[in-house]
């Protein structure tokens, strides 16, 4: 393949072939003939120069194109955006499924609490002397529960946490319900405050 200066020099030769004046020889028609030549030969040594400005040019934009393709490989693919938005909304489902599962439960549970009081209170207003006895009731000084003294003096301290009950610590550490309640002399075993510290005999 010729390169850009042997062009050039092969150009500069025909046009000054070209230029030569007319000759003295009888071969002048030979002459014209290769002038011809040289003419045909400075286009198409010009068409071969603009093919290869025009392959140049092509050669750039196409490394400039790869170039382009190897920046964009770490690029987010639209496949991968997309399933990182499935997996997103998928989680989002999933948090409000187990959401929305722990407050039907809690509602259940505050209406079978609010139907029991419901019905103990229309099973008193339908006795005979309900009223009279509820009264009573109300002004009769409340007796006092006697504790027994028969639990083990040995144990654990147990700080109360959300959620207990005397029940559940007695199960947690192994002691007796009514052993819990002796030893710390509970009016109210139901009203245990998160936070206060009991002595469990007998706990682990």
């Amino acid at each position: 393949m010729l390169r850009r200066p042997d062009l050039r020099r092969l150009t500069l030769a025909c046009a000054l072939l070209a230029s030569i004046a007319t000759p003295r020889a009888p071969a002048q028609t030979e002459l014209a003939d290769l002038q011809e030549d040289v003419r045909g030969l400075s286009q198409r040594l010009g068409d071969l120069s603009l093919r290869v400005e025009q392959l140049e040019h092509e050669n750039a934009e196409l490394k400039a194109k790869a170039a382009g393709l190897e920046r964009g490989r770490d690029a987010v693919t639209p496949e991968e955006l997309n399933g990182a938005v499935a997996d997103l909304n998928a989680a989002i489902k999933s948090a409000v499924a187990a959401s929305r599962e722990e407050i039907l439960q809690q509602v259940a549970t505050q209406m079978e609490n609010l139907a029991k009081q419901t019905n103990a209170a229309l099973d008193s207003m339908g006795r005979p002397g309900a009223a009279v006895q509820a009264r009573a009731t109300a002004q009769a000084p409340a007796a006092r529960p006697a504790f027994g003294d028969s639990y083990s003096k040995v144990g654990v301290s147990y700080t109360v946490q959300k959620g207990d009950s005397v029940g559940i610590i007695a199960k947690k550490t192994g002691a007796k319900t009514q052993d819990i309640i002796d030893a710390n002399k509970l009016l109210d075993p139901s009203r245990i405050q998160v936070g206060q510290i009991l002595f469990v005999p007998g706990g682990k």
